[in-house]
C-alpha cells in the first residue's frame, strides 16, 4: 500500500489533526472533521472535491504554527518529511487526501487522480505534497515526473523541498532531472531530501558540464554544485 507503516500513517494523521486544531477556530475545525467523516465513507468523490476546493475559504492562507515538538515528531514518522513553511489550508488538504479510504485500489486512484486534472496551483501544491502519504505509491512516480516538468515554482519546490517521495521512488534518470531543475530554477538543494544518498556518476558528469557552460558564460555557479560534484564513489 503506502511506504510508510499503517502505525505511521495513523501518528501522522493524529499529529496532523493535532495541529490543525491547534490553528483553526472552532467553526472551521468542526466543519474540516465533518468533511473528513464524509470522505472517509463516500464511494464516489463529490465531498472530496468539494472540501479540496473550499478549504481555504474556511482555514484561511496563513503560515501553520507548528511546534519544533510537532516537527520532530513528523520527522521520526516520516523521515525527510517536513511541513516547514507551510500555509495551513496546505496542511488542511493533505490531511483530507489522508482520509480518503485506499479499500478499494481503483477507486482510491481515480479519486486523486481526479484532483491532479482539475488542480488549480496551491491546489496542486498540497496535490504533491502528499505524494508520501499516498497508497500504492508506485502509481504515482508518473505524476511526480509530470510536476518535475513544471515551471511553477511553488510545485516545484512541493516535490522538491522535505518531500521523501523523489529519493525512495524516482529513477536515476528522474531524480537527476530534479536535481537539475533544481539547479536551473535557482532552488534551495539543500532542501531536497535524500540527495546525497541519491547522486550518481551520470548526475556528477552533468553537473560538470553545466559548470563548464556558465563558467565559460562567466555566470555564476551554486556553490552546492561542487559538494555534490566532490563526493567520491566511496561516498555515492
Amino acid at each position: 500500500m503506502s511506504s510508510l507503516s499503517t502505525v505511521q500513517l495513523n501518528e501522522l494523521d493524529a499529529i496532523f489533526f493535532s495541529i490543525l486544531k491547534k490553528n483553526l477556530s472552532n467553526d472551521a475545525f468542526g466543519w474540516l472533521e465533518s468533511k473528513a467523516e464524509s470522505i472517509r465513507t463516500e464511494d464516489k468523490s463529490l465531498q472530496l472535491n468539494q472540501a479540496f476546493s473550499q478549504l481555504p475559504n474556511h482555514a484561511g492562507k496563513n503560515l501553520s504554527a507548528v511546534s519544533e515538538e510537532e516537527l520532530t515528531k513528523l520527522k521520526e514518522r516520516a523521515p525527510g518529511f517536513s511541513t516547514e513553511g507551510w500555509s495551513i489550508d496546505r496542511l488542511g488538504r493533505v490531511w483530507l487526501l489522508m482520509q480518503v479510504s485506499p479499500a478499494d485500489k481503483d477507486g482510491y486512484l481515480k479519486k486523486i487522480n481526479g484532483l491532479f486534472t482539475a488542480s488549480e496551483m496551491n491546489e496542486q501544491v498540497a496535490l504533491y505534497s502528499a505524494l508520501p502519504f499516498y497508497s500504492y505509491p508506485e502509481e504515482w512516480i508518473g505524476i511526480a515526473e509530470n510536476g518535475i516538468r513544471s515551471n511553477i515554482g511553488t510545485v516545484l519546490e512541493a516535490i522538491m523541498y522535505h518531500n521523501p517521495f523523489a529519493a525512495e521512488y524516482l529513477s536515476e534518470n528522474s531524480f537527476n532531472q530534479l536535481v537539475l531543475k533544481a539547479f536551473f530554477t535557482e532552488k534551495d538543494v539543500t532542501k531536497i531530501t535524500g540527495l546525497y544518498s541519491r547522486i550518481n556518476k551520470a548526475l556528477q558528469d552533468t553537473l560538470s558540464d553545466y559548470i563548464a557552460e556558465r563558467t565559460a558564460a562567466h555566470r555564476t555557479v551554486e556553490p552546492n554544485i561542487y559538494k555534490l560534484i566532490e563526493l567520491k564513489n566511496t561516498e555515492i
